[in-house]
Formats: C-alpha cells, sequence, structure tokens
C-alpha cells in the first residue's frame, strides 16, 4: 500500500469521490481506446450496481473504486475498477478486488465475470494474476474485437 495504511468502504454511487474515479478512469480509457464509446451494454447506474467501493490512503485520499453488478441468480460483474497511476503497483487493486469478491459471497454471487479490453494489457495481466480465466464473451461484449472477458468461482 502507499504508506501501509488502506481503508475500503462501501460508498453511494453519487459520492463525490466515487465520481471523480470513475471519470479519471472514463479519461483514461478514452486515451486509450479513442473518444468513440468503447463500452458495449447498458453503464452501470445507482440502480444496477449493488455496492460500490473506494480505497482511501492511509491520509484519506481516494485512490481506487470497484463496483458489483449482479447479473442473475449466482454470478455478478465487477465494474469500474480503476486505481489511480500513483497507486498502481501497490496493492491497491487486488485489495479492492478481494473486497468486492467478499461483498458478491455476502449476496449469493458465486461467480464474477468481468470484461477488460485489448488496450489494457497491465489489467488483462492483473485479472489473469488473481486467478481470472479468460473465458467466452458474454451478453453485450460479445462479438466486440476489442473485449477480453475473464471469470472466477468464487
Amino acid at each position: 500500500m502507499l504508506d501501509g495504511t488502506l481503508t475500503i468502504t462501501a460508498v453511494a454511487w453519487d459520492d463525490p469521490d466515487a465520481v471523480r474515479l470513475r471519470e479519471a478512469q472514463r479519461t483514461e480509457l478514452d486515451a486509450r481506446y479513442g473518444t468513440d464509446d468503447h463500452e458495449p451494454g447498458a453503464l452501470p447506474t445507482a440502480e444496477t450496481v449493488a455496492v460500490f467501493l473506494v480505497a482511501r490512503d492511509g491520509g484519506g485520499g481516494a485512490v481506487g473504486c470497484g463496483g458489483l453488478r449482479p447479473l442473475g441468480p449466482g454470478s455478478g460483474e465487477v465494474k469500474r475498477m480503476y486505481v489511480e497511476p500513483a497507486a498502481r503497483g501497490t496493492g491497491v487493486a487486488a485489495a479492492l478486488l478481494r473486497a468486492l469478491e467478499n461483498h458478491a459471497r455476502n449476496l449469493g454471487i458465486s461467480r464474477l465475470l468481468l470484461e477488460t479490453g485489448t488496450g489494457q494489457p497491465d489489467a488483462i495481466r492483473f485479472y489473469q494474476r488473481e486467478g481470472y480465466e479468460p473465458i467466452e464473451a458474454y451478453g453485450p461484449y460479445r462479438g466486440e474485437p476489442i473485449s477480453r472477458c475473464f471469470a472466477r468461482d468464487l
């Protein structure tokens, strides 16, 4: 962690830090993929995301986020995983992912799915290192040439 202390808490979708982190993620994705819509399917919203987490460093600064969207009986999707560049490689992303997995279990979700893209090789390596296996594209990602989908049984 940045200074050894990290807290992860559930926040409202419209929490100012959550909004800022999601906007930073969008800016980064626009830089990687272009500003055309690069996310197939319905965008996550306060109504569709069961939990949204924000990670804070020892000084209380928000450094990462991630959400969990239920997909159907027993399955859910990781959405809006993002860690600020200065906090990458410090364990924030892994801690966020473990926290999302714990929330998923508490919600009765036993399989987590996620989608990332070919322009994010760092994310692909991260998810595979964390035990997520490549799967066929699901839902709105089917037929999308830049989509790479992964899943993990909890």
